[in-house]
């Protein structure tokens, strides 16, 4: 298990998914065989336990998904998904929001708009809490589905072409599953304007970056995709830029290739791309339901 040190204490991830830094192969290994052995028929490891969705920015599907696994789990859960009708608005700070929510609950799922929330709620927490997107910062269950979608689709990951387009600066999504492509032996391309490329960070030496996707559709085996991100622009300028996977690419590709996205989608892939065999967005989010099970019962249901 790789540990992630927060202000020099171990944080392992059985106790609070902050990044995906804090996952060895092995740690991936365990919570994939989990998702299949979930995937099949009906258990109820959870019942008798809940979580609380903490949700400071809008979401569907990371919301819905944790909602829909922990009730198949057997347990329940206390959705807080408009905070303008908490005691935020208040002026409760997020210490103390998660002081008092763990009192009524086994862990918190924490989706919030400052990178270093989740570090501030486990620093005050005493039960798991999850990462489900901070800020432009990372989104770590997003990125196991995201893999985890990579190895049921194709049987594997390592000796992969995996070409990621689109905002690069911006996507949490991205930056999260970028990482844990690195631990694998895969090529990774990066197809995006100059203004939105991926931040230095999260580069390695040969990364393949282009700005069209022309000259890397040919020999891709999975083509992930992300809208651009509008809401964390800070200013207007760049707004219209947009890049979508049109029917021509798609007759280029591989017959094998993967098209994913991590929705929700604005144009960058037209819905008659939706009944291609490839398009694998949808099965996706299937593939996350079973994941965020499996991290789940290692969470709170270990006992």
């Amino acid at each position: 298990m790789d540990i992630y040190y927060m202000n020099n204490v171990s944080v392992p991830w059985h106790r609070a998914v902050i990044t995906v830094d804090q996952f060895a192969r092995a740690d991936i290994d365990e919570i994939f065989a989990l998702a299949a052995r979930l995937s099949v028929g009906r258990t109820m490891p959870l019942t008798g336990k809940s979580i609380v969705n903490l949700f400071y920015e809008p979401s569907t599907r990371t919301s819905s998904s944790f909602h829909a696994a922990m009730s198949r789990l057997g347990g329940s859960v206390i959705p807080i998904n408009e905070v303008n009708y908490s005691s935020v608005t208040k002026g409760e700070t997020l210490e103390d929001t998660i002081r008092t929510l763990e009192s009524y609950t086994d862990a918190i799922v924490l989706r919030h708009y400052d990178e270093g929330a989740t570090e501030r709620a486990v620093s005050v927490a005493s039960v798991p809490i999850i990462n489900a997107g901070n800020g432009a910062g990372e989104h770590p269950t997003q990125a196991l589905l995201d893999l985890y979608t990579i190895f049921k689709e194709r049987g594997g990951i390592d000796g992969l072409n995996v070409t990621l387009m689109g905002d690069l600066k911006h996507g949490r999504t991205v930056h999260s599953l970028i990482k844990l492509l690195r631990m694998y032996d895969v090529k990774i391309r990066l197809v995006s304007p100059p203004e939105l490329c991926l931040p230095k960070p999260y580069l390695c030496k040969g990364d393949t970056e282009r700005i069209n996707l022309e000259s890397l559709i040919d020999d891709t085996d999975i083509l992930y995709v992300t809208r651009v991100q509008k809401e964390r622009f800070a200013d207007e300028l760049a707004i219209d830029i947009s890049y979508s996977v049109t029917r021509s690419d798609m007759d280029r590709a591989k017959e094998n290739l993967v098209l994913m996205h991590p929705l929700p989608r604005v144009g960058e892939i037209p819905t008659e791309l939706d009944n291609d065999p490839r398009s694998a967005y949808f099965r996706q989010v299937r593939y996350g339901l079973h994941v965020r099970m499996a991290l789940l019962v290692a969470m709170i249901g270990r006992d």
